[in-house]
């Protein structure tokens, strides 16, 4: 069975998608990127400032579902300059902790709304 996720603690889609669909134990999470959920712009700041957002809203989706980021089994990360590489480690580790998720970090020229960040991720509730 398919349910469609969706909450209004993460920003509300801003296309043709869903912020989530949970398939049995498995949720797949849409790409995020740091618009504020209250006023669906994008939060300023710097990069770390950007990726709080991030992962403030894909934890927002994964309670949501009924999970929590410690459910997350797959984290995908698009960046616009991989030289914010080692601020998204230290970011992250405010969210997760060990066993850390399965994860890609994937250099990209450039991101909608111009967001320097934006992730994806699959998570399995048991």
């Amino acid at each position: 069975m398919r349910s469609v996720i969706s909450t209004d603690k993460a920003p509300a889609a801003i296309g043709t998608y869903s912020q989530a669909i949970k398939v049995g134990n498995t949720v797949y999470l849409s790409g995020q990127i740091p618009l504020d959920p209250v006023r669906m712009e994008m939060v300023s700041g710097d990069f770390e400032a950007q990726a709080v957002r991030v992962f403030e809203n894909l934890k927002a989706v994964t309670e949501a579902a009924g999970g929590s980021l410690r459910d997350m089994v797959k984290l995908n990360i698009f960046l616009t300059d991989l030289s914010n590489f080692t601020k998204l480690n230290e970011v992250m580790s405010r969210y997760f902790e060990q066993p850390y998720p399965a994860r890609a970090a994937i250099g990209v020229a450039s991101l909608p709304r111009g967001a320097e960040v934006e992730m994806d991720g699959v998570l399995f509730i048991e």
